[in-house]
């Protein structure tokens, strides 16, 4: 995705309502710290998904060894089609391809599809299990 097209992600989740992330992502991008992909069928953009180079937190980032996927979201009406397996799927492949070893990602504990979907392509390593502002989470891992 090109950095002017960032803001057309708001057609998969309410950039406006979640302005403060928005941004964050957006700053990442333009640093180089983040790439970000979109998932498009028919011109529209249903799916998007990043890899984070740097979280300052070796839980998440290890450099040039663990790399972190971030902001996996597929608009509601096309999950449970396989949508989210293939992305994730082409992230850990991206990954590989940049020479990381190693890729992590954060889950709600009680986002038991996300979790299950992951546990199913491979992050069965939990490195951290705490509680943020947002609820209760854990890091996983996968080896690539």
């Amino acid at each position: 995705m090109e950095l002017d097209e960032f803001y057309k992600c708001t057609n998969i989740w309410d950039m406006k309502m979640q302005q403060k992330l928005a941004d964050k992502f957006y700053n990442e991008l333009i640093a180089g710290n983040r790439i970000t992909f979109v998932y498009v069928t028919n011109n529209e953009l249903i799916g998007e998904g990043s890899l984070v180079f740097d979280m300052n937190d070796s839980d998440y980032t290890i450099k040039n060894k663990r790399i972190y996927l971030s902001r996996l979201i597929v608009k509601e009406e096309y999950r449970n089609k396989g949508i989210g397996s293939q992305f994730v799927n082409f992230l850990i492949d991206y990954a590989k391809n940049l020479g990381y070893q190693e890729i992590s990602i954060g889950v709600d504990i009680d986002n038991l599809v996300a979790k299950n979907l992951y546990r199913k392509l491979g992050f069965t390593e939990v490195v951290y299990q705490g509680k943020d502002a947002y609820g209760e989470y854990q890091k996983l891992l996968k080896k690539i």
